[in-house]
């Protein structure tokens, strides 16, 4: 729970304060008319956007495309064949580090990464920095790249529970995002940050009472605004279309706000990026938690992958293929293959070093479930162990255990 919300504060308000950034230059931004259109005038300087440029963006689409893919290695060669044209600009160097970024979001716990990701985005920052120093007329889009290089630093750096290291992210990402004004009419862009504000500024004091005070010195959010902006960058976006997509998803679900939609964005993420696991682990998730049967096709889907050693395929994803094919197969009374698969559920989520998860524990409690009906007294201490030594003392997989065991004494309990 501390990690998930030190995710939500990093990402919130060190990647996404862009109404901050907004009030505070005010008075330093002036948009002037001509028969062009709009123009920004940043400090007296008109200033240019590379990020909106749509023949960047042509040549960058399939790339983009391969990257949440998961095709690395093809959208890695275009993003450093952008990098030969444009090696002054942070640009081709903060998409390289996306790249890594996605080679860990499907197994968050693995370092592997770690070091290639935070060299790509600190170059993203030393571009960013003499850009913004050199040349006014990109000052307003170097400091959102130095903003969001820094907020995605502090995103993992808060993964690996590198508190003070996070804080110094989110504080130099916080003082670029008072420079950039956040103006839509630039980039839509610049309206993810916007509206991930509006949201979770929000979500987090209803949900984080003690919360509140770090919000004091902050405007004041709108939620719904924020998903009417998450849903406009989501469809007109280019480089953070996905991403606001992935959130949107996120926040419809998880909140209850609208889970018929939120399972429409993950189908349509899931199917235009058919092998990305995270994507694809996601969807299953959902279609499991509402209690749609194609789930477990989709899961045995996803499993194949997993003992093929597809990339982004790990034990994470074992873990819950496994899991959603075992408890199809226990609601249809299948219960030989149910028991099949919670041992592997346990097998997979020992290989991640995830015996606390929730997976975990439910499978453990139901191969208990199991051991006691057939009078199995060895395999019911070993289960019941298992729950009792990984899950909090008001985890409800421990609680339904419990509550079972005693409306149950078929077995006397062993009190070893």
């Amino acid at each position: 729970m501390v990690l998930r919300l030190w995710h939500i504060i990093i990402t919130s308000f060190c990647f996404s304060s862009f109404a901050l950034a907004q009030e505070m230059a005010k008075n330093t931004v002036q948009v002037s008319q001509d028969s062009a259109g709009s123009k920004t005038v940043f400090e007296g300087v008109e200033q240019k956007i590379l990020i909106s440029d749509l023949a960047i963006q042509i040549e960058a689409t399939q790339a983009v495309n391969d990257l949440y893919n998961f095709k690395y290695a093809e959208a890695e060669k275009q993003f450093r064949w952008i990098k030969q044209k444009y090696q002054w600009h942070p640009l081709p160097y903060f998409l390289l580090g996306l790249s890594e970024w996605w080679k860990i979001m499907p197994q968050q716990e693995s370092e592997q990464y770690d070091a290639t990701f935070t060299a790509y985005m600190d170059t993203a920052v030393v571009k960013g920095k003499k850009l913004f120093k050199e040349n006014p007329e990109y000052k307003i889009e170097a400091a959102f790249f130095l903003a969001a290089a820094y907020a995605f630093k502090g995103r993992l750096l808060s993964e690996r529970r590198s508190w003070r290291k996070a804080a110094t992210a989110g504080k130099n990402s916080l003082k670029y995002l008072n420079v950039s004004k956040g103006h839509e009419e630039l980039s839509p862009e610049l309206l993810f940050g916007d509206a991930l504000y509006n949201y979770y500024s929000v979500w987090i004091p209803d949900n984080y009472p003690m919360l509140k005070p770090i919000l004091w010195f902050f405007p004041k959010g709108d939620k719904e605004l924020g998903i009417a902006q998450l849903t406009e960058v989501a469809n007109f976006a280019f480089y953070t279309r996905t991403e606001a997509q992935l959130f949107l998803m996120r926040i419809l679900y998880n909140e209850n706000t609208d889970r018929a939609r939120a399972l429409q964005v993950s189908k349509y993420l899931t199917e235009t990026y058919p092998d990305n696991s995270y994507f694809h682990r996601y969807y299953v998730q959902m279609m499991y938690s509402t209690g749609r049967p194609e789930a477990e096709k989709l899961a045995e889907k996803m499993l194949q992958r997993v003992e093929a050693d597809q990339i982004g395929y790990h034990a994470r994803t074992g873990k819950y293929a496994t899991f959603f094919i075992a408890e199809f197969s226990r609601w249809r009374a299948a219960h030989d293959r149910a028991k099949e698969f919670y041992l592997k559920t346990l097998a997979y989520g020992e290989e991640e070093e995830g015996e606390g998860s929730g997976y975990y524990l439910y499978a453990a409690m139901h191969l208990a479930k199991y051991a006691h009906k057939a009078g199995n007294n060895e395999d019911l201490k070993k289960y019941k162990d298992l729950v009792y030594d990984n899950a909090k003392k008001k985890h409800p997989a421990r609680k339904q255990l419990k509550d079972y065991l005693k409306k149950n004494k078929k077995i006397k309990k062993n009190k070893s």
